[in-house]
């Protein structure tokens, strides 16, 4: 029985739905790729080529070309052909792994000769792509396992996406290969959904809209990763501080603020040196003689710090402090992507010091509010429970009882959740919650870790109720994760076209004619009053075209007309984002109706 067979059986489901024979078939998907881009390029180099979640991709060294969409095309109809030949796929054990690698290097697949060098005690393997007589016409170094053969893979359910550069092993010191990302499905009808999914996506993309709407641009002069909010964008995050402060003090939290720099002494108490050293970024000292300084990749020390500061006993915690701080981690230029992945960032970051007793309830106390926030959002979430990592710090014993400590929290709610073995951060364990924005994506954003470790290290106390001095538990919070991340989903949920509540120019008033521009001024000023984000166009452009681009380019929720019959009843016509026209109304009864969305932070832009 094959692999993919085998797997089948296993999980008693068709295969079609299985996501580790979607892997499979992927794997094999990628092989045909390589030996459709070598029977075309016969001097293309192979490096790797695995499946992702999304599809697949394979690693090409080919000099002086540049794969062209035409070449994809021809790589694909090169992928049917070979499909149509009814291949198999076979594993090959290498006897003699020292004369592989030889081959190898002649045939001048360098690559291919570098990992098995790598992984020449592994008992590694080859698999064959061969004929209906036995002929080889094509083999990867490859661990599998793969589809017995090409008559799983449906040509036309396959499909070349695009081409992007790596490095070779993800070192920027290493050569700049041409990577092909490619999909495929069990059937053209799973490809047709993906494919319009990835449309919808685009189109969404939160960087093309950040350059159409004007929220906010990345210079290489500054440096990568490094984000200017422009004002559009600078309200949205305004309006979101503003409900996490008032949230914070309404859920019994202090808000502090801490430097930007710290000595490297600090992060040497806190273990970050030893376990973070890469992604941190060091201040040159002028002398020998001065003291080292690191700017903060973490909070969590400077919160530590200030506890320390006061003594506290029992009926003082749990003792809850948010801060939003701004750290930089460094992260390789080819990882950086618009919000989602940048260098400095502000951490909506809360640390709870709280007694072992205290714990559960303090955990489900953070969920529901990860909870409240969201539907705020309209979004729902996944959990995760993530575990000791390899590289971590401390007793052993507190990691197990963190651990069990998080499985307790979700276990009494009910709340469903998966583990993700050796995920956790190195100092202790974590829930993480994933959002699903509003075309079914997944994004990580909040996340409780809880840490026995830091408190220890750094010594902190409190005194219980027989008056001994006792180790208080340290929960590490956020909400949204980072601001640049979560507003970069946000823009992606929404594609651009916040709510009410969200939105920078939040109506837009439209005199029909020149002379309708006092009446125009006279909406603007009560409705700037009122508190609420107003523009006047009154330039002399076409009411439709002004109304158009309000409405479908600005994604302004709300527009009002004002013309002669509007002044002659003292009243405007109203226009909503996505709905169309909404009547007339006093701009008493308007202000009114709109406050009450910004206040209830409601999505819906019906009146």
């Amino acid at each position: 029985m094959s692999d993919i067979t085998k797997i089948a059986a296993k999980e008693g489901k068709n295969m079609e739905k299985n996501n580790e024979t979607l892997y499979i078939l992927r794997h094999s998907a990628s092989h045909i790729m390589a030996q459709a881009v070598q029977k075309l390029f016969p001097s293309a180099k192979l490096a790797i080529g695995p499946a992702i979640d999304t599809g697949f991709y394979y690693d090409f060294d080919l000099e002086n070309h540049s794969f062209t969409e035409e070449d994809l095309e021809k790589i694909e109809t090169e992928m049917k052909n070979i499909l149509k030949q009814n291949l198999t796929f076979e594993k090959y054990e290498i006897p003699d792994v020292q004369k592989q690698i030889d081959e190898f290097k002649s045939q001048g697949e360098i690559y291919k000769a570098e990992l098995l060098e790598e992984h020449r005690n592994d008992n590694p393997t080859l698999y064959l792509t061969k004929d209906k007589d036995g002929n080889v016409l094509f083999n990867d170094l490859c661990s599998g396992p793969h589809v017995p053969n090409t008559s799983y893979i449906k040509g036309n359910a396959i499909k070349l996406l695009k081409v992007a550069g790596a490095y070779w092993r993800g070192n920027e010191k290493n050569k700049m290969l041409q990577r092909i990302y490619a999909t495929a499905f069990w059937n053209k009808e799973d490809l047709e959904k993906y494919l319009n999914f990835m449309e919808e996506a685009q189109k969404r993309d939160h960087r093309k809209l950040g350059a159409q709407l004007d929220l906010f641009s990345v210079r290489e002069e500054i440096g990568g990763g490094l984000v200017l909010w422009h004002p559009n964008l600078a309200i949205v995050r305004e309006e979101i501080e503003n409900y996490w402060r008032s949230e914070h003090r309404k859920r019994g939290y202090v808000i502090v603020h801490t430097p930007q720099i710290a000595k490297s002494k600090l992060w040497e108490l806190s273990g970050h040196i030893d376990h973070y050293r890469e992604n941190m970024f060091f201040i040159q000292k002028e002398n020998e003689e001065d003291d080292q300084y690191i700017v903060k990749p973490m909070n969590c020390p400077f919160h530590i710090m200030i506890y320390q500061a006061n003594r506290y006993s029992y009926r003082s915690l749990p003792l809850r402090m948010a801060e939003l701080g701004t750290v930089y981690r460094k992260e390789k230029s080819g990882a950086l992507s618009g919000l989602t992945r940048v260098q400095g960032f502000t951490q909506d970051d809360a640390h709870i010091f709280c007694t072992p007793e205290q714990l559960v309830d303090e955990i489900n106390a953070i969920i529901d509010f990860v909870a409240d926030t969201m539907k705020i959002f309209n979004m729902d979430f996944e959990v995760e429970l993530s575990t000791r990592p390899e590289s971590y710090v401390g007793d052993l014993k507190n990691w197990e009882l963190a651990e069990a400590g998080l499985k307790e929290a979700m276990d009494k709610r009910g709340m469903k959740y998966e583990i993700n073995e050796g995920d956790g951060a190195f100092y202790g364990p974590k829930i993480d919650f994933k959002v699903k924005d509003a075309i079914g994506r997944t994004w990580q954003c909040a996340t409780i870790q809880l840490d026995f470790n830091l408190p220890e290290r750094f010594e902190i106390k409190y005194q219980d109720k027989d008056g001994q001095l006792k180790t208080p538990v340290m929960l590490h919070r956020v909400i949204f994760g980072s601001m640049e991340r979560f507003h970069g989903i946000l823009i992606e949920h929404y594609a651009g076209a916040f709510p009410m509540w969200l939105a920078p120019q939040q109506v837009a008033i439209v005199p029909i004619a020149e002379r309708h521009n006092d009446y125009a001024k006279k909406l603007y000023d009560k409705l700037f009053k009122a508190g609420i984000r107003v523009k006047l166009d009154d330039r002399s452009e076409s009411m439709g075209y002004k109304i158009r681009e309000a409405l479908q380019d600005n994604k302004i929720p709300y527009v009002l007309v004002a013309g002669d019959k509007e002044i002659e009843e003292n009243q405007v016509a109203v226009r909503i984002r996505g709905i169309g026209e909404a009547g007339k109304m006093s701009i008493d009864e308007f202000i009114q109706k709109a406050l009450n969305k910004i206040n209830t932070k409601s999505s819906d832009l019906t009146l």
